[in-house]
């Protein structure tokens, strides 16, 4: 290099120092003002914050340490930066992991804040605090710079054109969830062109947001977003972090899923989900972070403040563990909770998600005494302006002490029923002594959300989720096939309720096939015919299989990704989910605010909801407990009151019918009063009898289900 361009190179690095303000504490990150951008950080145990800048090709071009210190947080403004700078932290402070500390200013962190990730994290051991090997382990120090092998941070420009922008606002008695992930969703699509497919903007393709809508559902949940880091071993193995639960960064979108250099494309994609009526909820995961355990890497909130970003043991070098994966956030520190609902008014009101689903919620709602149902986040929650629009549903467990807390969320939240999905199953299978379950899960699960005012639509009904067999693979395996995970098969949950049908995976065997295509629209109706809110996985619609791997979080491959040319062999299946979501949209009898009691109402002298035997008969309490019974029907009486006002229903009168017998079962269709008939709506059988029929007895095939309504008998 010549000593005139080293001279200007000198002076480019200089540059930015010498234009530098105090700046403002808040708001926290980087914030672009139309003039310069505002750096802001918080850390409580810090004695210097460097802003280290880079060009677009990632070398450092400048190193800043942050003038001021206020309240806890280190801040800055530089008049010349502007949207597209790349930027980093080095933060110095006493590297004494014995006493929760780990400041290492040789390793380059994201900030916390960063609405934008630029670049793959490249696994190296310069990425540790410590020295890899070191015989004192994490003790030890290690000097090495990590920034090569780190992504960067990126300052960007909110502004966004929204135009005449529509908010879909679906009550929740009128939701259908949609889960599905945003690369598997469309990498095999042929109508998305291939440079967008795996993308947002390959889901917002119009084909792709046409189809979602007309299978009937209203509310597409992301699996998630926010930015995710693949592990070391799972590259190391040829695989990937393909679920996404992995999370770096609680404010900027993963990489691999934008097409475009901004995080406009987000903004387009819900726009055109928007447009067409449909929402957008993502999966959030704010329990813990990419760094691990104690070994783990230094790449954010470890070299920040790690003794107040995580929950950490008794002997304060290790972590409390509530989420399996090595850390766990504090949410019990008020700029923990801070950053979390920062980061959900962000994607609430800048990105204009419609609600999120939190993976291991019963984590958040943690205090130092165990969950409590007014614990901050959660008390945060319900009296905060911008999310108390929002769909909140959370995952009710996790693995530490106490952490299963299914219906003990408080009002305003709703949850996975996961004894919804057993039950369901567990029915459906066969099993004995499960029709008194599955009838309450049917009706809402009121044991567990029939409290303080919560409504049937709080319990999120599924059988099938992407942690699990898909439905096809429910009904076509009796054990998990878990091999292409490099984890010998044991990897995995082992209890799955499942049922091959009497061959193990792929058979030409066309009364199994049956069989499993009658299974399978069983496991659709229950769900979609339930009281609550219904959630559906991406492709159950036309039985897309993962090959019986039920743990595919490192799949991203065909194994995971949505087979579309496989799905017009499915369409019949795919037009009866068309054909539930459109009857509970037409019968708001299946999804009523009010929990069903099966209680005569002293007025009206009407009940609701009546249980009876396959002969037309009301179950006796012996027969509810007959571990042989598998029949019923439930009755919903159209003419009960919808609400609490004093003022009959006006709705149709509807007849489930449900065998879940191996053989052919003969059902006495109970009379109605006036001149009225049943006729049918659906069945699971194939070649259902649907003529209109007065009174006596119909015979239902083996496992399958039919639904009716009362109708007045037109002249013939």
């Amino acid at each position: 290099m010549t000593k005139p361009a080293r001279a200007q190179q000198a002076a480019e690095k200089t540059f930015h120092a010498a234009s530098l303000r105090e700046g403002l504490p808040f708001p926290l990150g980087a914030t672009w003002d139309g003039l310069g951008v505002n750096f802001a950080l918080f850390s409580a145990n810090a004695s210097m914050v460097e802003l280290c800048l880079f060009d677009e090709l990632g070398r450092e071009t400048e190193r800043i340490a942050l003038p001021e210190y206020t309240d806890e947080i280190w801040h800055g403004y530089l008049p010349d930066v502007r949207p597209g700078q790349l930027y980093g932290y080095r933060v110095h402070g006493p590297y004494e992991p014995e006493a929760g500390h780990r400041f290492n200013p040789n390793k380059l962190l994201l900030d916390p804040y960063a609405k934008q990730i630029i670049g793959e994290l490249i696994w190296h051991d310069a990425l540790f605090g410590y020295t890899i090997g070191h015989p004192d382990g994490d003790l030890s120090f290690d000097d090495r710079d990590s920034a090569p092998y780190m992504p960067k941070s990126r300052v960007i420009d909110p502004a966004f054109t929204w135009g005449n922008h529509y908010w879909p606002g679906i009550p929740w008695d009128r939701s259908v969830i949609y889960e599905t992930h945003v690369r598997g969703y469309t990498m095999l699509h042929p109508q998305v062109p291939e440079k967008l497919r795996g993308t947002f903007a390959g889901l917002a393709h119009q084909p792709v947001v046409d189809y979602i809508k007309s299978l009937g559902v209203t509310s597409v949940e992301l699996m998630p977003i926010h930015a995710f880091i693949d592990d070391k071993h799972l590259l190391d193995a040829g695989l990937r972090n393909y679920w996404g639960y992995n999370t770096i960064g609680f404010f900027a979108p993963h990489p691999r899923y934008m097409a475009a250099p901004t995080v406009a494309e987000f903004k387009e994609m819900v726009a055109h989900f928007h447009e067409a009526g449909l929402e957008v909820i993502l999966d959030v995961v704010y329990n813990h972070t990419a760094e691990g355990n104690h070994l783990g890497p230094t790449l954010s909130l470890r070299g920040i403040d790690n003794a107040t970003y995580y929950r950490l043991a008794d002997d304060r070098r290790t972590y409390i563990n509530d989420t399996g994966t090595g850390n766990t956030l504090d949410l019990s520190h008020s700029r923990v909770l801070q950053m979390v609902m920062d980061s959900l008014r962000y994607w609430a009101t800048e990105m204009r998600v419609d609600g999120f689903r939190f993976d291991l919620a019963t984590i958040l709602g943690r205090e130092s005494h165990g969950f409590d149902q007014g614990g901050g986040f959660l008390d945060a929650c319900r009296q905060d302006p911008v999310l108390g629009r929002v769909k909140l549903i959370a995952e009710p467990w996790d693995i530490g002490p106490g952490g299963y807390q299914a219906g003990k969320f408080s009002p305003g939240w709703a949850e996975w029923n996961d004894r919804f999905r057993d039950a369901t199953r567990a029915f459906w299978r066969g099993d004995e002594g499960r029709l008194p379950e599955f009838a309450t899960r049917l009706t809402g699960s009121a044991d567990l959300f029939d409290q303080r005012g919560r409504r049937p639509y709080a319990s999120i009904n599924f059988v099938t989720a992407h942690d699990g067999f898909t439905l096809h693979d429910l009904v076509s395996y009796d054990h998990k096939h878990n091999e292409a995970n490099r984890e010998n098969n044991r990897d995995g949950t082992d209890n799955n309720l499942n049922w091959n049908h009497g061959e193990e995976g792929y058979t030409d065997d066309p009364d199994i096939l049956a069989l499993r295509q009658r299974q399978m629209r069983n496991l659709l109706a229950s769900v979609l015919l339930a009281q609550g809110t219904p959630m559906l996985l991406a492709g159950d619609e036309f039985a897309r299989t993962q090959g019986g791997n039920n743990n595919a979080y490192c799949q991203d491959n065909n194994v995971t990704w949505l087979d579309w040319l496989g799905a017009t062999q499915q369409r019949d299946l795919t037009d009866f989910v068309r054909r539930l979501t459109r009857l509970r949209r037409d019968y708001p009898l299946l999804r009523r605010s009010r929990f069903l009691r099966g209680i005569v109402d002293e007025e009206s002298g009407i009940r609701e909801v009546t249980w009876l035997t396959q002969d037309g008969r009301e179950l006796s309490e012996e027969q509810w407990h007959d571990p042989h019974q598998r029949c019923l029907m439930m009755l919903l009486d159209g003419r009960a009151k919808p609400t609490g006002l004093k003022r009959p229903g006006v709705d149709n009168t509807l007849l489930l019918l449900i065998n879940g017998h191996f053989e052919d079962v003969p059902f006495v269709l109970p009379a109605i009063p006036g001149k009225m008939e049943w006729r049918l709506l659906v069945s699971t059988a194939p070649d259902a009898n649907v003529q209109a029929i007065e009174s006596g007895s119909i015979t239902l095939c083996a496992r399958s289900l039919a639904l009716y309504r009362a109708r007045p008998i037109k002249s013939r």
